[in-house]
């Protein structure tokens, strides 16, 4: 389900998603700072606050870290996870700041964590596939075999204009949401999820079900940018997705696509 951004966010905290205790079971929202504005929060939930950019000072249990990132699409990640209760206050230190914040329920204790470009992991997904139409920038900061101690698995995908990701076509069972960003901010993409077709645009989230497909792609000119978070449910962690068989030949490094292969012949199935 498409959550439409209808206009630019307020100062403070603007919520987007509030599922914790529902289907998706998290909240996420985006943190929207200025010069000496101060958010603080010690809910009873896993946290995990992601500079999307701007210039911060985070402060938790007698730490205080400066934290800057100029883009989303060219700079590493910078990322705080904290347990429940602890408290957290975040002071804007620039003219325009912006921080997404995930949270969910975690009966696992853990020490607060700073995850920057040392404990990110970065792909470039896609390459030398699909005449390279799946080419992406992927930064994974929290998964499993990363941060076992979490709820949550986070990363981010940058597109290249006129990209696709998510193809071949996956799904998984746990609930997942994706929130956008396009440069320049005119820019739209494209989703199918499940039988369905979303429009993307600035600033927009949606949520993804259990076993819903959703691969999608930017339109031509338009970088887009993507927050992919998703829930571990208990007992079933996500791991890897399940592929839809029949695209599942595009992965072969010598697939022959049209116009390379032979012209199909006037109704060929």
């Amino acid at each position: 389900m498409r959550i439409k951004a209808e206009k630019p966010f307020a100062p403070g905290y603007n919520s987007i998603v509030e599922e914790c205790a529902g289907g998706m079971l998290m909240d996420f929202g985006v943190l929207k700072l200025t010069g000496g504005y101060v958010h603080t929060c010690s809910e009873a939930k896993e946290r995990v606050f992601l500079l999307l950019y701007g210039k911060v000072v985070f402060e938790w249990e007698g730490n205080k870290v400066a934290a800057y990132r100029d883009s989303f699409l060219d700079d590493e990640v910078w990322s705080l996870n904290v347990p429940p209760g602890v408290e957290v206050a975040i002071t804007g230190a620039g003219d325009d700041s912006e921080v997404s914040v995930c949270k969910t329920i975690n009966e696992t204790f853990f020490p607060p964590k700073v995850y920057t470009k040392t404990g990110t992991v970065v792909e470039m997904r896609g390459k030398g596939l699909m005449n390279e139409a799946g080419t992406r920038i992927v930064r994974t900061f929290m998964d499993k075999s990363l941060t076992p101690h979490s709820n949550f698995m986070i990363g981010e995908d940058v597109h290249y204009p006129g990209k696709w990701a998510g193809f071949p076509s996956h799904h998984h069972p746990q609930p997942e949401i994706y929130f956008y960003k396009f440069y320049p901010r005119q820019g739209f993409g494209l989703l199918k999820l499940g039988d369905e077709g979303v429009l993307l645009e600035h600033n927009d989230a949606v949520k993804i079900g259990p076993n819903l497909v959703h691969p999608q792609v930017a339109a031509p000119g338009y970088a887009m940018y993507f927050l992919w978070i998703i829930r571990h449910l208990p007992g079933n962690p996500y791991i890897r997705p399940v592929f839809e068989p029949q695209h599942l030949w595009l992965e072969e490094k010598e697939a022959k696509i049209w116009p390379e292969t032979q012209p199909a012949s006037p109704g060929e199935p």
